[in-house]
């Protein structure tokens, strides 16, 4: 299996602007680089707390591990494969951390939230609705138009009628699990399959005190769609999107938010809602790139 590790391509253009930047947020910043070791094979989450000081964490992918460090760990490494045989290491890349989430990180706003980078302090606007946000080295920073997409959805939800249980599958840093319970949602049921995502939205519902309304859990989406939920927002590849719509408990489901769609993907899944008796009531669209759809049944 061939795996490409590249720079990401993140673009946004609302970022605002006044923010206080001279004083120190609730949150540590970020490691200025990084340093990316990819091995074949899983590392052992036994063995994660004797990397050192410099680990940021492991992004598994597959049958392989991203080991992130804020410092060159080559000795650390060496260590880590003199220990596993089964490991192998594949190649290394160095980023700065701005470069790996696409930009540096500011406040972001998007429709009625601001998403503050957990260094940064700043008082939000009447009206916003504040989500503190550490994204680490996870997808979902605020950035990407499919979150944007998601949060736009998820206010378009609330404005339409209140949620009460909301299922997040894919949740990577937990930042539309935050935005639905920051609007109202009793609870929320955060699922991801990575271990790296799981921790990392675990920390941000707890820089948000919502850990009484968020429970994080790890494991395949397909497996918690039996879960109860008045919305369901699912952001993540397409071939798990066609997976859960072939099943029966997707369908029976309120409210659907639907991103991570390229345009000639969205056409058929958008078919498929619509067969199953789901109504489009609202469509984003990222330079007809990216789509995110609202679906209500009947």
């Amino acid at each position: 299996m061939e795996v490409i590790i590249e720079k990401p391509d993140r673009k946004d253009s609302a970022e605002l602007t006044g923010r206080d930047s001279g004083k120190a947020g609730p949150g540590a910043r970020p490691q200025r680089d990084l340093y990316i070791y990819l091995l074949k094979g899983l590392v052992p989450e036994k063995d994660e707390c004797g990397l050192g000081d410099a680990f940021v964490g492991n992004w598994v992918e597959d049958d392989n591990s991203f080991l992130f460090f804020g410092r060159p760990a080559d000795k650390v490494v060496d260590t880590l494969l003199e220990m596993h045989s089964e490991l192998e290491l594949i190649e290394t890349h160095h980023f700065t951390y701005d470069q790996w989430q696409g930009g540096g990180l500011k406040p972001v706003r998007v429709d009625d939230f601001v998403i503050v980078p957990s260094w940064e302090k700043m008082e939000p606007g009447e009206g916003c609705i504040q989500i503190v946000l550490d994204p680490g080295v996870v997808f979902g920073n605020g950035l990407h138009p499919t979150t944007r997409g998601c949060l736009r959805a998820i206010a378009r939800a609330r404005r339409q009628r209140p949620f009460e249980r909301v299922l997040d599958l894919g949740t990577g840093t937990g930042v539309l699990s935050l935005a639905a319970a920051l609007l109202g949602a009793e609870t929320v049921l955060a699922v991801d399959l990575n271990p790296l995502c799981v921790k990392t939205t675990i920390e941000n519902v707890r820089l948000n005190g919502l850990h009484k309304i968020i429970r994080v859990v790890a494991g395949a989406v397909g497996d918690f769609v039996n879960e109860p939920a008045d919305l369901v927002v699912a952001n993540i590849q397409y071939d798990v999107i066609q997976e859960l719509i072939d099943r029966r408990a997707f369908h029976n489901k309120d409210r659907l938010i639907i991103s991570g769609l390229m345009r000639s993907q969205s056409r058929g899944v958008k078919t498929r809602l619509e067969r199953e008796h789901f109504q489009i009531l609202r469509e984003w669209d990222h330079d007809m790139t990216w789509f995110t759809f609202l679906a209500v049944k009947g």
